[in-house]
């Protein structure tokens, strides 16, 4: 999927456009891609993990082992963040045939890329408890997490949309994850960044407070 992203949209269609943001279109349409990959991944392994062990019953063996809520959150977590990361490192060197690879900030690219997969993967715990049938799995990526991305800067910049689109832009949380992780590829954004890393730590606190929350109490997981 990253290699059409990549193609289509920054060999095919970006060598039809100018520079955006100073920038070519493929090294300005990379980072959103390579975001959405990774938070897509992070979120899709929680999620099903979590949903098949529900349903196969397999979960009851990790309830009755000696582990804390948070070590079995944790577990959840850190294979999520190993998956994202091996799918960013992916997209990355798929850029590098498209000469798209650039990393202007590796520190702040690894912060971003961590930061976004552990938030991802809580909200694909939350996915996989909630969830009763195979095709809930899917309903969150379809309905709210593609969509929300391509509204989210992933093609282009503010001054591209309408003027009322702008501010309806700024409070898409999808903007600052891809503007951020913009600035650390190629040292480009729009967005504030500290408005950015606040969003992010406080939808962390938000989101593993409640799933550390569900999990105390066993919601869905002793039906």
């Amino acid at each position: 999927m990253a290699l059409l992203y990549i193609f289509v949209f920054g060999r095919v269609i970006g060598s039809r456009i100018e520079a955006v943001g100073g920038v070519s279109y493929i090294d300005f349409v990379l980072p959103g891609i390579l975001m959405l990959n990774v938070l897509m991944a992070a979120f899709s392994h929680t999620s099903s993990s979590l949903y098949f062990q529900r349903f196969a019953r397999h979960i009851e063996e990790i309830l009755v082992a000696p582990l804390s809520h948070f070590e079995m959150i944790l577990g959840y977590v850190l294979a999520a963040v190993v998956r994202a990361s091996i799918v960013g490192a992916g997209v990355f060197l798929i850029a590098v045939f498209f000469s798209a690879a650039n990393l202007e900030h590796l520190f702040l690219a690894l912060l971003y890329m961590l930061a976004v997969s552990i938030l991802f993967s809580l909200i694909g715990l939350l996915v996989g408890l909630w969830a009763n049938q195979f095709e809930h799995l899917a309903v969150l990526g379809i309905c709210v997490i593609t969509p929300l991305s391509y509204v989210g800067g992933m093609f282009n910049t503010l001054d591209m949309l309408p003027y009322p689109l702008r501010w309806i832009t700024r409070f898409n949380p999808f903007w600052y994850f891809m503007d951020g992780m913009r600035y650390a590829l190629i040292g480009v954004h729009e967005s504030n960044l500290l408005i950015g890393a606040l969003l992010i730590f406080f939808l962390l606190a938000a989101v593993g407070t409640l799933v550390w929350h569900l999990f105390s109490i066993g919601w869905r997981l002793r039906d």
